[in-house]
């Protein structure tokens, strides 16, 4: 009996344009692939992750065929392989991808089983990665850019394109899958969840996540939702409730939860013995194996026998020649690994502005020096302006970005000048923040999440690791470049939790660029480049120099941008070097009047600039490097220990850093004053190194 469990749901329409011999196809397909995974490819060691989808494997070959949007894209987990099939996957790129060989889904960089598949003639698959339930959120900006593509450039070409995403009963307990909940059904969006429950989040039976082990009648009163609910296992059922589930995202472009109960027939993964379940639960989940149901449902009524033996038959076939065109492609070049941690020139196929077309204006590193001093504030916002005015793709997000114009005032404004489609207050979730990003990034869009401060990034940490490293793991197929605005440090006081700096957590990240301008003119230069840029940006705000007079320059234009990797020479002298960045920079400046030092202001963490700082220590002989973060694994130390691997007999003196202790930001100005490095300690500390 078919179960719609919304009032806002409409009964399923009637079946129509069902392939059923392409659904037996493909199916009998997975079955084959997981069988030769089982009991070849894992015991003779050629693999290494195996995850069967015996049992979910027929579902979700009916809903990838109902994917035909060209802009369709879905996002799945470990267990979606058939889903790849139907979508048009080569058998021989998912067994090569499982065998770590060469191409694929990331020329042996990532587990075989976490896929990606930009499609220009159809629907894509959307970068995945192993964590649990972070395909969510990215999926919701998927199909926020799909909304912005229709109602804000009116190109209808998406006007009926949706976004879906996969996921099982376990990962409805995650952040993400309730951020995105909140997102899609706040704004209205054409999102399917589609949620494979087959009763364990590997042995945590679903009772543990979801009071009473139902998510869809858990939201029953969740507005803004349809909700449908049925038997995964019955071809008839479960091809009904798929196609209206997606019939509706289509035409009413709002979303829909479908939940489909499927048996897991094999463990968790091929290492599960699921001793957790006694042998009558096992029984009764192979007695509801789709597999036989299917074949029940098309033989003889649609099929013959003999049809049915012979699709068995070339799909047996067709896995053995994949598995000798995936044995037969060379394992991946090892030393290819160093490859595609950031944009290398060659475009990626899926993600960024790039990738459809965009073509930076002309630039210049040469400033603009006449007219008035505008603080760190108003020139971020003067940037961010002009570049929203020349780049439809630009959308700002984050929390009280719009009317209130944000934390710091720095987007005060631009709602009311671009619109809510544009600059446009979020949830309160860094999750579904940088998330949604990601997706809207892979959509072609250029996305600018603020987060207010930075020890609130913290919640956002796996997305962010995710996107900082899909081009990698993609093997240079996919990238989300955004620009992620993080203000933080100390202002008037300080506190652990709006005041933490710990910049050195993104460039532990591999993909991000970090950008840490001490300036208003380098917040626009660098604000610029990254903004027209091509790879993941996270751009540093010091809130204590976001107003601060020695921070203020003369706007340098429009077209002024500056390149990453190269620092600025602030005072030259022959005697000491000093590394510093951010809210230091002017107190390094000031603790080294009257001597003769060299204070570069590093201006970029990701990448930096090697070169300026070993050809001043080479002239000085001595170095002192300054930050505000604590000293314990701080940036300073890996400049520190490139400096003694690097310029060692050059050095007078012992390469010395001054930091805040280990110890959070304290409030009170008298404490956060002693623990932040001040000019007289840094005059003191140069004074020492000079005296060496």
């Amino acid at each position: 009996m078919l179960q719609a469990i919304s009032k806002h749901a409409p009964d399923p329409s009637p079946v129509t344009a069902i392939d059923w011999e392409k659904v037996a196809y493909l199916t009998l397909l997975s079955r084959e692939m997981d069988h030769l995974e089982e009991t070849s490819l894992i015991p003779g060691k050629q693999m290494f992750y195996q995850f069967s989808a015996r049992g979910h494997d027929m579902a979700q070959i009916l809903l990838g065929l109902q994917l035909t949007g060209q802009h369709d894209a879905a996002s799945g987990y470990y267990r979606s392989r058939p889903l790849l099939l139907a979508l048009g996957v080569d058998p021989a790129d998912a067994l090569g991808s499982a065998m770590g060989r060469a191409g694929g889904y990331s020329d042996g960089r990532d587990i075989g089983v976490v896929f990606n598949y930009p499609n220009p003639n159809g629907a894509s698959a959307l970068p995945m990665s192993g964590g649990v339930g972070v395909q969510y959120t990215p999926t919701a900006g998927w199909a926020q850019a799909i909304h912005y593509y229709t109602e804000h450039l009116g190109d209808m070409d998406y006007a009926s394109d949706i976004a879906v995403v996969l996921g099982g009963d376990g990962s409805v307990a995650s952040n993400g899958f309730w951020s995105a909940l909140t997102i899609a059904t706040t704004q209205q969006l054409p999102m399917l969840f589609y949620i494979e429950d087959n009763g364990y989040g590997i042995s945590v039976p679903s009772t543990t996540q979801t009071p009473g082990g139902n998510i869809a009648a858990n939201l029953a009163s969740w507005q803004g939702l349809t909700l449908y609910d049925g038997d995964g296992t019955d071809p008839q059922e479960a091809a009904h409730l798929i196609q209206t589930a997606v019939q509706h995202v289509r035409e009413h472009r709002a979303p829909v939860l479908l939940r489909l109960t499927v048996p897991r027939l094999q463990g968790h993964s091929f290492q599960d013995t699921q001793s957790y379940k006694d042998a009558d639960t096992i029984q009764k989940e192979w007695q509801r194996d789709p597999l036989p149901k299917l074949k029940h449902h098309l033989v003889p009524n649609i099929l013959s026998e003999s049809t049915w033996q012979a699709l068995a038959a070339r799909a047996k076939e067709q896995v053995e020649q994949a598995r000798q065109q995936a044995e037969a492609r060379p394992l991946a070049d090892p030393e290819s690994v160093l490859r595609y941690r950031f944009d290398e020139g060659e475009l990626q196929q899926m993600g960024g502005q790039y990738a459809h077309g965009y073509i930076a204006p002309a630039s210049t590193q040469q400033a603009q020096t006449g007219g008035q001093r505008i603080n760190m504030v108003t020139a971020i916002r003067k940037t961010l302006d002009h570049e929203l005015a020349i780049n439809d793709r630009v959308v700002l997000l984050g929390e009280d970005i719009g009317p209130k114009g944000g934390a710091h005032a720095v987007t005060l404004g631009l709602q009311q000048k671009y619109g809510a489609n544009r600059v446009f207050d979020t949830s309160l979730s860094e999750e579904g923040i940088i998330g949604r990003s990601v997706g809207m990034a892979l959509a072609g869009l250029v996305p600018v999440p603020e987060i207010q401060f930075r020890k609130y990034a913290e919640p956002a940490t796996e997305q962010l690791n995710d996107c900082a490293t899909i081009r990698w793991r993609t093997n240079n197929r996919c990238a989300a470049p955004i620009v992620v605005r993080i203000p933080g440090g100390f202002f008037k006081c300080g506190d652990p939790s709006h005041s933490q700096t710990n910049e050195v957590a993104f460039v532990h990240q591999p993909g991000w660029k970090v950008a840490v301008p001490s300036n208003a003119a380098d917040a626009v230069g660098l604000l610029r480049s990254a903004l027209r840029g091509n790879d993941p940006v996270i751009f540093f705000e010091h809130r204590a120099m976001l107003d601060h007079s020695w921070a203020r320059r003369p706007y340098p234009g429009d077209d002024y941008a500056l390149p990453f990797g190269k620092a600025h020479l602030c005072r030259e002298g022959d005697d000491i070097t000093i590394v510093t960045w951010g809210a230091m920079v002017p107190r390094c400046e000031e603790a080294a009047e009257g001597y003769a030092a060299d204070v570069l202001d590093l201006r970029t963490l990701m990448p930096w600039d090697h070169e300026a700082v070993l050809a001043s220590v080479r002239k000085t002989g001595r170095c002192l490097i300054v930050h505000e973060d604590l000293g314990t694994a701080g940036f300073g130390a890996e400049i520190a220990a490139v400096v003694a691997d690097a310029a060692f007999m050059a050095l007078d003196a012992p390469v010395s850093r001054l930091t805040m202790p280990d110890i959070p930001s304290p409030h009170t100005p008298a404490m956060l004053d002693w623990a932040v490095p001040s000019v007289q300690r840094i005059r003191n500390k140069m004074v020492e190194l000079l005296r060496f």
